[in-house]
């Protein structure tokens, strides 16, 4: 078990900066989430940031909906969102109240609750790949829309919580383009991951949806 400063849960503050100083700030930090079946806890090896109104790839870039309303803030709190009409995926806010910003969880290590984790995730062939991109992540920890809009700073009990972990050193800490983003978004160098962590999704560039005829 993590134990000492390992365990002290990351205060509001932490997340109240500009997303792209908060994504690579996440990474080795020990995402909680407690469930009716018992506790899991993540070590976050793989992120990416979305900057609202600066940016394309974002849901809140054209403005406020019912559906990214939780981005605009406060921040440390939770936005779970629905894609391609089969999964959930995770996100933390950041950056002033108003101003929607957030962090995708994009991968990370199972450390406790691995047992839980692989009853949700039968297809993943080794441990490594229970939380191995970012739906994977969601399904392993078994978060879907009733998460959203849960606050990651309400204390250690709560669905959700943020842990300080073990950050990796500097030289760890590779960034790139976003995955599967298109558009003027695309380029966008706010990927952030371990380097050489096992659990890290593998890069994928956009690929245009084709339409049915």
């Amino acid at each position: 078990m993590i134990a000492g400063t390992e365990r002290t849960p990351l205060p509001r503050d932490f997340f109240d900066r500009p997303v792209l100083e908060v994504a690579p700030d996440l990474l080795g930090r020990t995402l909680v989430r407690h469930t009716a079946s018992g506790p899991l806890e993540l070590r976050l090896t793989e992120v990416e940031a979305y900057d609202g109104p600066n940016d394309p790839g974002s849901h809140a870039f054209r403005g406020r909906t019912p559906r990214n309303e939780v981005m605009f803030g406060p921040p440390g709190h939770a936005y779970v969102y629905f894609t391609y009409g089969m999964w959930h995926c995770l996100n933390l806010v950041c950056g002033p109240e108003g101003r929607a910003s957030g962090v995708l969880l994009r991968a990370g290590e199972i450390r406790v609750g691995a047992d839980l984790a692989r009853k949700r995730r039968i297809s993943a062939r080794h441990d490594r790949e229970l939380a191995k991109g970012p739906a994977r992540l969601a399904t392993a920890l078994d978060v879907g829309r009733t998460l959203n809009g849960t606050d990651v700073c309400d204390g250690p009990e709560a669905p959700l919580s943020i842990l300080t972990g073990t950050p990796p050193t500097p030289d760890q800490v590779r960034s790139g383009p976003r995955t599967g983003v298109g558009g003027d978004g695309a380029p966008h160098p706010w990927r952030f991951w371990i380097s050489e962590d096992p659990t890290v999704s593998p890069y994928r560039a956009h690929q245009p949806r084709k339409r049915r005829t």
